[in-house]
C-alpha cells in the first residue's frame, strides 16, 4: 500500500542512490556495493522512531516481478547488438542453460550432502529450489565495472547475454520444482511434466515474445511521427509482454494450461524492438528512449540494491547455525561457479576455430564475476510463506532460511567479489588495449590536440584569450599532437588503414540516419545500405579489409531474415526493390559518399601529418569509386524512366529544404525571436506543406 512514509521512503533513497554515485567514485568502491553498505545503515537507522519510515516501503514479489523486473530486462535486451549475440550465441547458451544446469544440480547436490551434516535436515527438492534460483547471474554491478576497466566488448557481450539468457532458464526450473514441492516431491511423472513444462515455457516464451515484439514493432512505426507515442509504446511493451505472458500462464484453453516464460517473452519482445524496431522509432526520440530506459534501469537496481541491504538487518541470521550454513552455502556456490565455466567453455572451445574461442583469463573473470542480485531476491519471494517440508527442523521456515542464504550470498558476492574485480582484470591484463584500439586511440588523440591547437589560434585571433595563456595551451597541445603523431607512425600501416576505413564507414552511418531522418530514404533502402554497412565494419574489425561490397544481410541478421520470411509468405508483398527505392539507393549511397570524401579532404589539409598519405589516399580512391559508381547507376535507372526519375528529385528537393525550414525555424525560436505561439503555428504551416 502506497503511503505519505512509503513514498517519502522511496524518494530519499533514490537521492542518496544518486549521491552515491559521486561518492563511490571518490572512495573506489562499486556503486551497488555502497548501496548495500547505505541499505544496512539505513536498516539499522529505521530502529530509531524519526527514521521508521523506511521500514514502510519493502520488497514484494508484486513490486519485483511485475515493475522492476521487466525494466531490468527491457533496457538490458534493447541495447544489446543482436547481430554480436547471435555471433557468439553458442557460447552465451553454453552458460545459460549448460553452465546453469551444471551450477545447479552441483550446488543442490552439494548442499543436500553437506547441510544435514550441521544439523539442518534439507530435501532434495528444497536444495534444488535454491540451486536454480542462485545460479542465476546478475550483470548490473559487475558490467559497470568492465566498462569502467576497459574489458574487451566481447567478454562483457558474452556476460550480459548469459545473465539474460539464464534468468529464463532459472525462472522456468525454479517454477517447475516449487511445483513439484508442491506436490509432495519429483516422482516419474512429475519429471516427466515438468521437462515438458520446462521446454514449454522456453520455446511458447520464444514465439510470444517474437508476436509481442512484432504487433510493437507495427504500432510504433505507425506512430512515428509523435515524438512522445514512440516513447510511451516502449514502456508498454516491456510490462505488458511479461503481464500478458503471465497471465496466459494461468488461462486454461479446453481445459489445457500453456505454460509460457514471461522472461523470455519480454527478452526476445525487447531485442527485436532494440534491434529490427528501433529504425521505427522517431531518430529525435530514439536517443531519449535509450537514455530514458538506463535512468529506469538505475533507478530500479537502486531500490533493490538499497532494500537487499536494510533486508540484511532484518534476517534472522545472526545465529551459529545460520551462520554455519550462509558460510558454507556461499563456498559452495563459488566452487560450483566455477566449475560450470571451465569444463562448458572448454568443451565449447573444442569446437571453435581460434578466432571465437574463449581465451582462459576470460574464463577466469567469468568464474570469479559471477554477481547476483535482483533475479534471486525476486524468485525467493515467490516461494508461499507456508511451505512445508518434511523433516524440517529449523528454527525459521523454509522461505526464511532460503531468503537468508540467499541474501548471504548476494552480499558475499558483492562485498568480496565486486570488490575484488578490478584487481584481477589488472592482473589478468584485460584493460590492455588492442593494437587496433591503440591506433584509435592515438589517432583521437592526434585529432583532438590539433583541432583544440586551430582553435586556439582563432581565439587569440579574435582577442578572446590572453596571448601569454594561448602560448602556453598552444605549447601544450603541440607537443602533446607530436607524442600522438609519433606514436602512430611508429605503428603498423595496415592498423592505421584499418581504422581509417571504420573512420569513413562511420561517416556513411551518420549521414544514412540523417538522410533517413529526413525522409530522404525509405526504410526498405536505410535497412539495405546499414545493413551493408554494418557486415563491412565488421570484417573490416576482424581484419579484412576487403569485405563483400554487396551483401546487406548474413545469417546473423536473424530479425531481418524473419520480417522477409513474414513479408514474403504470409503477407504476400512482391520481392526486390522498386523503380523509387532503387532510385533513392543509389542516390544515398552517393550522397554518403561523397561525405566522406569530403571530411577526407580536411584530413588531408588539416592534419597530414596524423595519417600516412598513402592510407588517406588509398581511402579516398576507394570511395571515388564507390561515388561515381552510384552516380552512373543513378543516370543509367533515371534514364530508363526519366518523368518518374524527375518527380522522385523533385520530391526528395522538397524534403531536404523541409528539413533547412525546420532548422531554421527552431533556430529562430531558441534565440527567443518569436513566441512559443508563432513557433507553433509555423510548425503546422510547415507540415501541412
Amino acid at each position: 500500500m502506497l503511503t505519505i512514509e512509503t513514498t517519502l521512503a522511496i524518494f530519499l533513497m533514490l537521492g542518496i542512490s544518486s549521491l552515491a554515485v559521486f561518492w563511490a567514485k571518490k572512495i573506489q568502491v562499486p556503486h551497488t556495493v555502497l548501496l548495500v553498505l547505505i541499505g544496512i545503515f539505513l536498516g539499522f537507522l529505521s530502529i530509531l522512531e524519526p527514521f521508521s519510515f523506511f521500514k514502510e516501503f519493502h520488497l514484494t514479489p508484486e513490486l519485483l516481478f511485475y515493475l522492476l523486473l521487466p525494466t531490468l530486462i527491457f533496457e538490458s535486451a534493447f541495447n544489446m547488438n543482436m547481430r554480436k549475440l547471435v555471433a557468439d550465441g553458442g557460447a552465451i547458451l553454453s552458460l545459460a542453460i549448460g553452465g546453469f544446469l551444471v551450477s545447479t544440480l552441483i550446488i543442490s547436490g552439494t548442499l543436500f550432502g553437506l547441510l544435514p551434516l550441521i544439523g539442518i535436515n534439507v530435501s532434495f527438492e528444497l536444495c534444488l529450489l535454491f540451486g536454480a534460483l542462485i545460479s542465476a547471474t546478475d550483470p548490473v554491478a559487475v558490467l559497470t565495472l568492465f566498462k569502467e576497466y576497459g574489458v574487451p566488448r566481447r567478454l562483457s557481450l558474452i556476460f550480459e547475454g548469459e545473465s539474460l539468457f539464464n534468468d529464463a532458464t532459472a525462472v522456468a526450473l525454479f517454477l517447475v520444482t516449487l511445483e513439484a514441492i508442491n506436490q509432495g516431491g519429483f516422482s516419474l511423472f512429475s519429471t516427466i511434466t515438468g521437462s515438458l513444462t520446462f521446454i514449454s515455457m522456453l520455446l511458447c516464451g520464444i514465439i510470444f515474445g517474437l508476436l509481442a515484439g512484432g504487433f510493437f514493432t507495427i504500432l510504433i512505426g505507425k506512430a512515428r511521427d509523435n515524438e512522445i507515442a514512440n516513447i510511451t509504446l516502449t514502456i508498454v511493451l516491456a510490462h505488458i509482454t511479461f503481464i500478458v505472458a503471465e497471465l496466459l500462464n494461468e488461462t486454461t484453453f479446453f481445459g489445457i494450461s500453456i505454460p509460457i516464460s514471461p522472461i523470455i517473452s519480454t527478452t526476445i519482445a525487447s531485442l527485436l524492438i532494440g534491434n529490427y524496431g528501433r529504425v521505427k522509432i522517431n531518430p529525435k526520440a530514439e536517443r531519449f528512449v535509450s537514455h530514458l530506459w538506463e535512468q529506469f534501469a538505475f533507478m530500479a537496481n537502486s531500490l533493490i540494491f538499497i532494500l537487499i541491504g536494510i533486508l540484511i538487518i532484518e534476517m534472522p541470521i545472526f545465529n551459529p547455525l545460520a551462520l554455519a550454513a550462509i558460510g558454507i552455502t556461499i563456498i559452495v556456490v563459488a566452487t560450483a561457479r566455477a566449475i560450470s565455466i571451465y569444463p562448458v567453455i572448454g568443451l565449447y572451445n573444442h569446437f571453435q576455430p581460434e578466432r571465437r574461442k574463449v581465451p582462459l583469463s576470460w574464463q577466469h573473470l567469468m568464474a570469479w564475476g559471477s554477481l547476483r542480485g535482483a533475479l534471486a531476491v525476486t524468485m525467493v519471494f515467490l516461494i508461499p510463506d507456508d511451505l512445508t517440508i518434511t523433516g524440517w527442523n529449523f528454527s525459521s521456515s523454509p522461505k526464511e532460511f532460503l531468503l537468508a542464504i540467499t541474501i548471504g550470498c548476494i552480499a558475499a558476492t558483492l562485498l568480496i567479489k565486486a570488490t575484488t574485480i578490478r584487481s584481477l582484470v589488472s592482473k589478468l591484463k584485460l584493460g590492455s588495449l588492442t593494437q587496433l584500439e591503440e591506433v584509435e586511440y592515438q589517432e583521437a588523440r592526434a585529432l583532438m590536440h590539433h583541432k583544440v591547437t586551430t582553435q586556439l589560434k582563432r581565439y587569440l585571433e579574435r582577442g578572446y584569450i590572453d596571448t601569454d595563456i594561448a602560448e602556453r595551451l598552444l605549447k601544450e597541445h603541440r607537443e602533446a599532437f607530436t607524442t600522438a603523431c609519433g606514436t602512430v607512425a611508429s605503428l603498423s600501416d595496415k592498423l592505421t588503414l584499418r581504422v581509417l576505413r571504420l573512420y569513413a564507414i562511420g561517416i556513411e552511418k551518420r549521414h544514412l540516419k540523417l538522410l533517413f531522418a529526413q525522409n530522404e530514404v525509405t526504410e526498405p533502402v536505410f535497412r539495405r545500405i546499414w545493413g551493408k554497412l554494418q557486415i563491412q565494419l565488421e570484417s573490416i574489425e576482424h581484419g579484412d579489409l576487403s569485405p563483400d561490397m554487396t551483401i546487406s544481410a548474413d545469417s546473423l541478421d536473424v530479425f531481418e531474415h524473419l520480417a522477409n520470411k513474414v513479408k514474403t509468405k504470409i503477407l504476400r508483398r512482391p520481392e526486390g526493390y522498386s523503380f523509387n527505392e532503387r532510385y533513392m539507393y543509389y542516390r544515398a549511397q552517393s550522397i554518403i559518399s561523397r561525405k566522406v570524401l569530403k571530411e577526407f579532404d580536411l584530413l588531408k589539409k588539416d592534419s597530414s601529418t596524423i595519417f600516412t598519405s598513402a592510407a588517406v589516399e588509398h581511402v579516398t580512391e576507394l570511395y571515388e569509386d564507390f561515388r561515381k559508381c552510384s552516380k552512373d547507376k543513378l543516370i543509367k535507372l533515371s534514364s530508363t524512366s526519366p518523368v518518374e526519375a524527375r518527380e522522385l528529385a523533385e520530391k526528395l528537393a522538397e524534403h531536404s529544404v523541409h528539413t533547412v525550414e525546420e532548422v531554421i525555424l527552431n533556430d529562430i525560436y531558441e534565440k527567443e525571436l518569436i513566441t512559443q505561439k508563432l513557433y507553433i503555428t509555423l510548425q503546422e504551416e510547415l507540415k501541412l506543406k
